[in-house]
């Protein structure tokens, strides 16, 4: 069965081609990406391994004032809770200087996490495929090509079911401090982008290619689970703009999620276990 668009984001060997560069980088967020690199290498300094920019600043897609910043930022050694506190504060510094970016997160990593055996097809495949460099030395070299296989599927989005009861957590949570509709917004958006890649991923060694494009996964996932095509596309939408609808967390976390979870584990198994699991 055949997906309704074209396999696409391989190469000619059928390797998933790396997304983004900087020459991608609208013209609107190069002052945000500027400084933004600035500050990682004063902040950090001799301890910066290297810096990847990732998600739609790099694709080319970011839609100002809309588009958060990602970056991901690899240490020699292990971040500590200072380094993540200073992550934070910098992240939020950017985000109010620069209004054409809806919030900036940066990933906090060491060197030897990255490069790990276990991360090979996670962390190594996300900074291989889907991270652009930014600064220092890019650790693609020091790692495989990539396939859209069963393997990558498993150990990319195989662990649904661990974050369920997580996300449960974090929707209580959000209960019991009356956070207002707004408040909410975050978490929907973080949730149905996740689902949706992970539906994506589900069928993508069927499909055999690669996408970051929300609407792009969710029409691929419909047209090998037709029942479910109407929730994942409702999903991808609400991955770009989100709401701060309850009911759509609850549908997530009753419905969508375990359905996913356990059809994931049916079809590509579970994640392996990670060491600080």
């Amino acid at each position: 069965m055949a997906g309704s668009i074209p396999p696409k984001g391989l190469d000619s060997l059928g390797f998933i081609e790396r997304e983004g560069s900087l020459g991608c980088v609208p013209r609107e967020f190069r002052p945000v990406v500027v400084a933004t690199r600035d500050r990682v290498l004063d902040h950090f300094g001799a301890r910066l391994d290297s810096a990847y920019l990732y998600g739609s600043i790099p694709r080319g897609t970011a839609r100002v004032g809309r588009s958060d910043l990602d970056l991901l930022v690899v240490l020699r050694e292990e971040p500590g809770d200072g380094d993540r506190e200073g992550a934070r504060a910098l992240g939020e510094a950017v985000d109010k200087e620069f209004a054409q970016v809806d919030g900036v997160g940066i990933l906090l990593l060491s060197r030897a996490q990255t490069l790990s055996e276990p991360e090979r097809y996670d962390l190594g495949w996300f900074v291989a495929c889907l991270c652009t460099p930014l600064l220092g030395e890019d650790l693609a070299e020091y790692l495989p090509r990539y396939r859209p296989d069963s393997l990558l599927a498993r150990e990319t989005n195989g662990d649904l079911a661990l974050l369920l009861p997580r996300w449960r957590e974090r929707i209580a949570r959000a209960d019991s401090a009356d956070e207002t509709e707004d408040a909410r917004r975050p978490l929907v958006r973080l949730l149905s982008r996740r689902l949706v890649r992970t539906g994506f991923t589900l069928v993508m060694p069927r499909w055999n290619g690669w996408t970051s494009d929300l609407a792009d996964m969710a029409e691929v996932f419909a047209a090998y689970y037709p029942a479910r095509g109407e929730q994942m596309r409702a999903a991808a939408v609400l991955g770009c703009e989100p709401t701060g609808d309850r009911g759509v967390l609850t549908s997530y976390v009753d419905d969508l999620g375990p359905w996913l979870a356990e059809e994931y584990a049916r079809v590509h198994g579970i994640k392996a276990p990670r060491p600080d699991s």
